[in-house]
């Protein structure tokens, strides 16, 4: 480490994090990590240069409609380099802009990162976590681009370090699943998960809210669904609309098939979202930032993630309610 001393670890920083997570009314990713290893853990993204099955055409072709993975991929992530060296510069990277971390997390995030023969999965998840300071992996990935014997050693490999399969689900509607050009139906969602849950395997999924032809009702109903699966993770963000995608080329010719959310109504959206949310559902993300020039829509000025989070904090404490709430397990 450099000599770098570490932060207090132990029954010091338990105590912090416990009241943390006593304090804030979302069951917030930062304080897990901070509750069940003392300290901060940090994702690191990673390009490994795989594709998706409705891109080269084993289901479709053109990808998902609001897809444009140069909008959110880091710098320094391109799979020219090597895993290795991804992860070096994004530990490198944080340091910089960001708080000290010194427990990392490897992170497959751009396209589908389960979309390859085993033995090329296995060899990119092993280098990433022969580097020292890597402590497990996030794998991010489709429903339907899963197996049993990848699963096998997937399990295999959580019983030596933190292992997270991050599912895109997106949409519980079939009908939405195939206006996006997703390839998939929420049915292989939900056997994915439980194939994965029932394996002691982290388990997460990803939901887009704004989605063509979705109400804030039909949304708010997916909470209820999600409730039902052995998920331990959720990620939430709105519909935004990056440039050169389906979906910008939609919106730049009929504006009026979209109702993407406003800034204050997708925060009072979430309030309701979360007060619907089983409470041991560890939030990792309710907003999603994207930089100004990948954006065709919608403008919500320079407000950043940390903000946005802020005024959420805010907003569950002005209306005196938190997430699960509302939440009555089925009969």
């Amino acid at each position: 480490m450099n000599g770098t001393q570490r932060p207090a670890t132990g029954e010091h920083a338990a105590g912090e994090a416990q009241q943390l997570k006593s304090a804030r009314r979302f069951n917030a990713c930062p304080d897990y990590f901070r509750e069940q290893y003392g300290e901060r853990v940090q994702k690191l993204t990673i390009d490994a240069g795989f594709t998706c099955p409705n891109r080269d055409g084993k289901v479709g072709y053109g990808g998902c409609a609001y897809c444009n993975n140069d909008a959110f991929n880091p710098s320094y992530c391109t799979p020219a380099k090597s895993i290795t060296q991804q992860l070096h510069e994004g530990m490198e990277f944080h340091r910089v802009r960001y708080r000290k971390a010194y427990r990392y997390l490897a992170y497959f995030q751009a396209y589908s990162n389960t979309y390859a023969p085993l033995e090329r999965l296995r060899a990119a998840y092993e280098e990433a976590l022969a580097v020292p300071e890597v402590m497990g992996l996030v794998i991010g990935t489709r429903p339907d681009c899963v197996d049993d014997r990848l699963l096998d050693y997937l399990a295999e490999l959580n019983r030596r370090c933190h292992v997270v399969m991050e599912y895109g689900v997106e949409s519980c509607y079939d009908r939405t699943l195939a206006r996006i050009n997703r390839g998939h139906t929420f049915a292989q969602s939900v056997q994915a998960i439980e194939k994965t849950a029932a394996r002691n395997i982290r388990t997460g999924a990803h939901l887009i809210f704004g989605l063509p032809g979705e109400s804030q009702q039909e949304m708010l109903a997916e909470a209820d669904v999600i409730n039902r699966l052995p998920l331990n993770t959720i990620k939430l963000h709105q519909l935004q609309i990056p440039v050169n995608t389906a979906f910008a080329r939609q919106y730049e010719e009929h504006p009026e098939q979209f109702r993407l959310f406003g800034r204050d109504e997708y925060i009072d959206f979430i309030v309701r979202f979360l007060e619907r949310l089983r409470a041991d559902l560890v939030v990792e993300r309710f907003a999603n930032e994207m930089p100004p020039r990948y954006l065709a829509g919608p403008d919500w000025g320079k407000v950043r993630n940390v903000e946005l989070w802020r005024m959420l904090e805010n907003r569950l404490e002005e209306l005196d309610t938190r997430q699960g709430k509302l939440y009555a397990p089925d009969n």
